[in-house]
């Protein structure tokens, strides 16, 4: 600013797709700039970014852009903001709006002063001469720089040559980069960098802090491995103890059910019962799959295991979008055919990532912003595995929800084409003194076609449904008989017929299906 003041801002994308990556933005934000569209209003995910900082208890400034456009009214966005609970200075608020055009650049320069204002009410401060503190932004995989990741120091100053953890990942600061790639030594509070030197990817989101040496830093990880390691086997064994409680309590119930049977047999060979019992209903056995019976493994297994399932491999340029993505395909409708995402991760595509996708059936690889190199795309076309390359979420979903259609079968409508009417049945001999049963017909409806299906209807009855095995017009064969023409038909493995019968002509429709 000209005030020598420097304000730094996370950018978080507006698509659906990118939840969790706006909810980090509030949790490491010291104020949030609520942006909203003069022409669009309050969209659901302007709503959901209202919720993420009302939930972070993080102050809010609303910014309305493109106030520029003819016929907009900022004042409508202001009453639409406040049936969400954020009520601005005109409307007796304590929340600032900004009315801006971000294309021609007014009202930038009033909403920098509104956020060094209130900045300064808020007396936001933190130490510089303190260990290093601060929250992954982004991480990635760059070619010639290896493993980067984007953070904002919070608190401390964090110089090159220093030991931080996030996560299960550590570095050593190799290096650091400003916004505009510019070298720099030293970083400090509310300053964002790229950081080389991780010895594995960070995870967007992790909080960063400065261990004294690389042991302390090693064994920070091994520590926070070990407990992810022992969380997984606690769930694994309070598995084992539900399924072992159901396998208790079915077999106590099966004991009274047998029990109260033995008796009711007594009580009727005894003249006590008019009838005989009937044996007891066995218990359905608990599954292995988290503790749930057979009974609901088995309702599980008529609604979604035979559902058709499309295995998918997730690459992406940074892991807040490898997250956003795998998060938006787990959301698409599955009640027809479900996606399961199989691995992510964050780089180009490799030949094991191609390996994976085709151990599954049909698999598929789904790249946002990385590409495969030429080695890696002919092990996919040995594999049959499709490598799907995009730039835009918007045309990722559209193109997966395809691609999920596409593994759908159609929907095969039946259409009558047409009928006809049976008015003489003969016979003629053929060949080898070969008899076969015709059935003179008139068209009475639409057409009747030798390549189509056809069934034979007496009254509500149906007789036939087949081929046909030969149409005549006199002695011509003919392909198709219209409306009003007489021809005479026979049919493949069928002469049941007789005068009066209806022959219906039919087609069928193949309609693609709908995810939902």
């Amino acid at each position: 600013l000209k005030s020598g003041q420097v304000i730094t801002f996370l950018d978080t994308p507006g698509h659906a797709a990118f939840s969790a990556m706006r909810a980090r933005g509030a949790n490491a934000t010291d104020i949030v700039v609520l942006v909203v569209a003069a022409d669009d209003g309050v969209m659901p995910q302007t709503n959901e970014a209202i919720q993420h900082a009302l939930d972070a208890d993080v102050p809010i400034i609303v910014a309305i852009n493109k106030c520029d456009k003819h016929g907009v009214d900022p004042s409508r966005i202001k009453d639409d903001l406040l049936k969400h609970g954020i009520q601005t200075e005109d409307l007796g608020g304590d929340i600032q709006a900004v009315e801006i055009s971000a294309l021609k650049g007014t009202g930038v320069e009033e909403l920098s002063e509104s956020i060094v204002t209130l900045a300064e009410i808020l007396d936001l401060r933190a130490e510089v001469d303190i260990p290093a503190q601060g929250t992954v932004i982004e991480s990635q995989i760059e070619r010639g720089r290896g493993n980067v990741a984007s953070v904002l120091i919070k608190r401390g100053t964090l110089k090159v040559g220093d030991i931080i953890v996030a996560g299960t990942a550590w570095c050593k600061v190799r290096s650091m980069s400003d916004d505009r790639g510019n070298s720099v030594k030293e970083a400090g509070p509310a300053s964002a960098v790229e950081i080389m030197g991780w010895k594995e990817i960070p995870q967007a989101g992790d909080m960063v802090l400065q261990a004294e040496n690389e042991g302390q830093a090693k064994g920070v990880v091994d520590s926070r491995i070990e407990k992810r390691k022992n969380k997984a086997k606690l769930a694994a064994v309070e598995a084992m103890n539900v399924q072992r409680r159901e396998t208790h309590e079915r077999d106590e119930s099966e004991r009274f059910d047998e029990r109260a049977h033995r008796k009711a047999v007594w009580e009727f060979h005894n003249g006590l019962r008019d009838s005989y019992p009937e044996p007891p209903a066995p218990k359905a056995a608990p599954s292995k799959d988290g503790g749930k019976t057979a009974a609901a493994a088995a309702e599980g297994a008529a609604g979604t295991q035979q559902l058709p399932v499309v295995p998918v491999v997730i690459k992406g340029d940074v892991s807040g979008t490898v997250e956003a993505v795998a998060s938006a395909l787990k959301q698409l409708p599955d009640k027809k055919i479900k996606v399961n995402v199989i691995s992510t991760g964050v780089g180009p595509v490799s030949e094991s990532d191609v390996v994976l996708a085709g151990s599954g059936n049909q698999g598929v690889i789904v790249a946002f912003n990385v590409k495969a190199d030429k080695r890696t795309q002919a092990v996919a076309k040995r594999e049959k595995v499709d490598i799907m390359s995009f730039r835009v979420i918007y045309k990722l979903l559209e193109d997966v929800e395809k691609l999920l259609v596409s593994r759908l079968e159609p929907i095969r409508i039946e259409e009558i084409q047409g009928e006809a009417v049976v008015q003489e049945i003969f016979e003629i001999t053929l060949k080898g003194n070969n008899r076969a049963t015709i059935a003179g017909s008139r068209v009475t409806v639409g057409s009747v076609t030798k390549a189509g299906k056809v069934r034979v209807l007496r009254g509500d009855k149906e007789l036939f449904t087949g081929d046909i095995g030969s149409l005549k017009n006199i002695k011509h064969d003919i392909n198709e008989a219209t409306k009003g023409q007489e021809f005479g038909v026979s049919f493949a493995g069928f002469e049941d017929m007789k005068e009066g019968d209806v022959i219906q002509s039919l087609r069928y429709k193949e309609i693609p299906q709908k995810l939902a």
